[in-house]
């Protein structure tokens, strides 16, 4: 399995078999600026989610890292317990992320969406009144289900609503989000206590919470569920008003009716061989965007500044300013370049800054060129962030809410969303270890992986720029050519 794949165009309109209208059905897909002005809605509410999937998530960059002197002093917490109110919140995000595709697929997306607001509303409220451990690290937990919940619902929800020549930068704008999220609440953190940080954290779960009552469900999971009335008025909506949906609508119901043959999809039937390249795509991305170094490099950046003999304020606020137009250019080029050219840009750019990490701390090994090793970590640390930002930050999320089936996609999405937090415990945990075995021998070992990526990439992932949801599933699941 290699490249990208194409789906055998239907000759025949009505043969449920290749459900597809092939051309002629995706140019009434195609989207005007004046008939998206409810996507964009959409997309803006769903992604105030991501603001607190940024603000939180981050532990040392986001909100806990400038006010962790504060709340020590204030409840007078020990470093252990302050430690582990860090860490609780990625417990509650496996969590989340477990029942996240199931609850979604119960109660549609705005409904998980919704969960997680009154799950993150309620965690933020116990932190601001905490007087002790205990509320405090209920707070956390709390927040860290409601991302759990967003990290599956927003993206899904965004690629089930917009239009296929939009789909990819709509869905990437998840991560733009989430990158502001880090970035202002750290810069918040700096100039208001923690516990008014904890209420400015309330205001994007309320704006979501309210705003999602003006757009219309995700109409594929109307189809999905039989809400036929719904699905029709809701895709209208999503279209404008004067758009003819009557193509998209019958591509929708057709591949709803061919997926009724199977059965709702779990875990273990998600195992299945007809599902094998949608779920190494979707697994195998996020393992390989996690133990890239990711979060070892995103939480641990002052560390490495200060062991590299940089100033770590300095070297923080220059991920701040690399990220966040990175994150945007990653936006603007997502639909234009392809989702495939973009991760392997992304990857090799990261490949390129753990490398130069790694030749940092050898230098200082070596006590070579000590003069230019802090400046090379710096240089290193910015080309990962940005190029991260550019790509495999955003896109494994995007790609994951294209390559599954609508009845496989509840258990697909839950699994991929563990993965990632699993991960990404896995390294934040592990990473202090490996910096005392070896820093130098750290790096290399991330260089190599991020190096793996880009040939991941090239053999396995598919180009998905420009196709329906529809034609991307079947392509790569066989059950609807009966294979």
């Amino acid at each position: 399995m290699k490249g990208s794949y194409r789906i055998e165009e239907s000759k025949d309109d009505g043969d449920l078999e290749k459900p597809f209208l092939g051309p002629s059905s995706s140019s009434t897909i195609m989207a005007s600026s004046s008939s998206i002005s409810v996507v964009v809605l959409g997309t803006f509410f769903a992604v105030s989610g991501s603001y607190i999937f940024g603000s939180a998530n981050v532990v040392q960059v986001g909100f806990s890292s400038p006010t962790q002197a504060g709340i020590m002093s204030e409840l007078g917490l020990s470093l252990a317990e302050y430690s582990f109110f860090g860490s609780i919140m990625t417990i509650g995000a496996m969590i989340g992320a477990l029942l996240s595709g199931h609850v979604s697929d119960i109660i549609g997306r705005r409904g998980a969406m919704w969960v997680s607001d009154i799950l993150s509303i309620a965690g933020w409220l116990a932190i601001y009144f905490a007087e002790d451990a205990w509320w405090l690290d209920l707070g956390r937990l709390c927040v860290g289900l409601g991302v759990g919940f967003i990290s599956y619902a927003v993206p899904v929800f965004i690629a089930e609503i917009t239009p296929k020549n939009l789909r990819g930068s709509f869905t990437t704008v998840h991560q733009l989000m989430i990158c502001c999220g880090v970035s202002l609440t750290y810069l918040f953190g700096t100039v208001v206590t923690w516990r008014t940080l904890a209420l400015i954290g309330i205001v994007p779960c309320v704006v979501q919470l309210l705003g999602l009552l003006l757009v219309p469900e995700s109409p594929r999971w109307l189809a999905k569920v039989g809400k036929e009335k719904e699905f029709e008025a809701a895709l209208q909506r999503l279209r404008g008003k004067e758009a003819d949906v009557s193509q998209e609508v019958a591509e929708i119901r057709d591949y709803t009716k061919s997926l009724q043959l199977q059965s709702e999809g779990g875990i273990l039937e998600l195992f299945d061989w007809k599902y094998a390249h949608s779920l190494i795509v979707g697994v195998g991305l996020m393992i390989l965007q996690q133990f890239g170094g990711v979060n070892g490099i995103a939480f641990y950046a002052s560390a490495i500044f200060t062991t590299a003999g940089f100033s770590s304020g300095v070297g923080t606020i220059a991920m701040v300013v690399v990220q966040v137009p990175l994150t945007a250019l990653g936006v603007l080029l997502m639909d234009k370049s392809g989702r495939r050219p973009l991760l392997m840009v992304s990857a090799a750019g990261t490949c390129l800054g753990c490398f130069l990490l790694a030749v940092s701390f050898l230098m200082q090994d070596h006590r070579w060129c000590t003069e230019v090793s802090p400046t090379l970590a710096l240089v290193g640390v910015l080309v990962y962030t940005g190029s991260f930002s550019l790509g495999m930050g955003g896109i494994p999320w995007v790609i994951m809410s294209e390559i599954f089936p609508i009845n496989m996609k509840g258990s697909a999405g839950s699994l991929v969303s563990l993965v990632s937090w699993v991960g990404s415990w896995i390294v934040s945990y592990g990473f202090n270890f490996l910096m005392h075995w070896s820093s130098l021998g750290t790096f290399f070992i991330f260089s190599s992986i991020c190096g793996l990526t880009v040939f991941f990439v090239a053999k396995l992932v598919p180009e998905t720029k420009g196709r329906t949801l529809e034609e991307i599933q079947a392509s790569m699941n066989s059950f609807s050519s009966g294979k």
